[in-house]
């Protein structure tokens, strides 16, 4: 049992235990024992806009110093810039600072391995035991201490690779195009991109402060891309996360489009051109079911994983599959990256739009998404709903109603304290009954 790491990395709130300076020198130096055991090791960590990010990105890149890891430090950058340059850099790990689309206060940290790929859940757990259980380990001296520097080229790097992932002829002259980098990561690094493809950029939340990051902006709050993108002229509009390993989109009549279209599209898309691997699409239990009528229809399935991307990625891997994500916007294109990676995501939806000669609200209209109602309650404690009976009567209730026809999912958060209840079936009304009942025994039983 993991007791550090969660679905994805460790996070909490920033200077409360386990996101302290103390510990992230602690989580380095384990970190540093389980993964740099070759001679002049290096590392690379990035992070988004969080004020709490400098002091953490100090304290990782003390404790491996400490442990005699050479670090190159790349500055505010997204989560997806990292996996790309630490293989690309030869590092034998890269650290990502951030708590993605969480507020400010809170913040984390995620670790990818040589090849660019988060780390298994096993070398977790290593690191897990090591930070817990470290034993005497003799200090290195002299010239065997770590150096620390700076990675000025980073942001170039990352951009010249993300515009390197679309054909030479491909352009965006005349396209404008809003930009939502949320006040995080991204601010820099998808205006440049676009701008070098000839959009014109009408960048919003693009001034991060340190504490305005994902504040009313950016992913998680599509109706304010909406609203900003239905009074700006522009062809469509795009939405990142704190840390851009997402993306949202709305179309150019201001109309959100989830994670879920956006794989609509581009298996559709790869399908049409024989380019879908095993002519399967990787996707969460979270993802609505008119996902698997779509693909069946055009010849292809629906491969359904646990919720978070480090699963679906995993399962990408194991079947060998080349695209795959979340309703929330983590989009995989594996053929180009290990990982969610909003940017290029975005440019290969832009890329099917321009292929494809049609709008996103023409686009959009391949997925004839089932309903869904997605609640989230705040839960003081993440304890088994099993051993509350009338909690466990309602969800068997619901389960029974909607049997042949739709689905109860009810798991805990990996990153937050809430439950999260999602009801999919034909009749809204009746899901949200069948959800006020359901959502009634747990604020009773497990409410904060």
């Amino acid at each position: 049992m993991r007791t550090l790491f969660g679905t994805d990395g460790v996070r909490g709130t920033a200077n409360i235990e386990p996101i302290t300076a103390e510990s992230a020198l602690r989580l380095a130096q384990a970190a540093a024992r389980v993964l740099a055991k070759e001679s002049e090791p290096v590392v690379i960590i990035g992070r988004d806009t969080r004020a709490s990010g400098e002091m953490l990105e100090s304290a990782f890149a003390a404790g491996l110093a400490a442990s005699g890891v050479h670090v190159l430090l790349a500055g505010v950058l997204p989560t997806p810039a990292v996996a790309y340059l630490t293989p690309v850099h030869g590092a034998l790990f890269g650290i990502v600072i951030s708590a993605s689309h969480n507020p400010f206060q809170d913040n984390g940290v995620k670790f990818f391995g040589a090849n660019g790929y988060k780390l298994s859940h096993e070398v977790e757990l290593a690191i897990e035991r090591e930070y817990f259980d470290p034993g005497p380990h003799p200090p290195v001296t002299g010239k065997s201490i770590g150096r620390i520097r700076r990675l000025p080229e980073s942001t170039e790097q990352y951009a010249a690779f993300a515009a390197s992932t679309v054909s030479k002829d491909f352009s965006l002259t005349g396209v404008k195009v809003l930009v939502d980098s949320a006040n995080g990561a991204a601010y820099q690094t998808t205006p440049i991109v676009l701008a070098r493809l000839g959009a014109e950029v009408d960048l919003r939340f693009g001034a991060p402060d340190g504490f305005n990051i994902n504040q009313d902006c950016g992913s998680t709050h599509p109706a304010t891309l909406s609203r900003l993108v239905q009074h700006s002229g522009a062809a469509f509009g795009v939405a990142h996360d704190g840390d851009a390993d997402r993306v949202l989109f709305c179309d150019e009549k201001g109309a959100p489009l989830d994670g879920d279209e956006l794989l609509a599209i581009a298996a559709v898309d790869l399908l049409s051109r024989n380019q879908l691997r095993a002519n399967t699409l990787a996707a969460t239990v979270m993802s609505n079911f008119g996902l698997d009528e779509l693909l069946h229809r055009h010849g292809g399935k629906v491969l359904r994983t646990d919720v978070g991307d480090p699963f679906v990625i995993d399962a990408m891997v194991q079947h060998q599959l080349n695209l795959g994500g979340e309703q929330s916007g983590h989009l995989i294109f594996r053929d180009f990256t290990t990982t969610g990676d909003g940017l290029i995501a975005a440019l290969q939806i832009m890329v099917v739009m321009a292929r494809t000669g049609k709008p996103l609200s023409e686009l959009r209209q391949v997925l004839h998404k089932f309903p869904q109602i997605l609640r989230n309650i705040m839960v003081r404690e993440k304890l088994p709903f099993e051993q509350f009976e009338r909690l466990t009567a309602r969800t068997a209730e619901a389960e029974s109603r909607l049997h042949g026809k739709g689905r109860v999912l009810l798991r805990y958060s990996g990153t937050e304290k809430k439950a999260r209840l999602l009801l999919e079936g034909p009749d809204t009304d009746e899901l949200n009954e069948l959800a006020d009942a359901i959502v009634e025994e747990l604020v009773k039983n497990l409410g904060a």
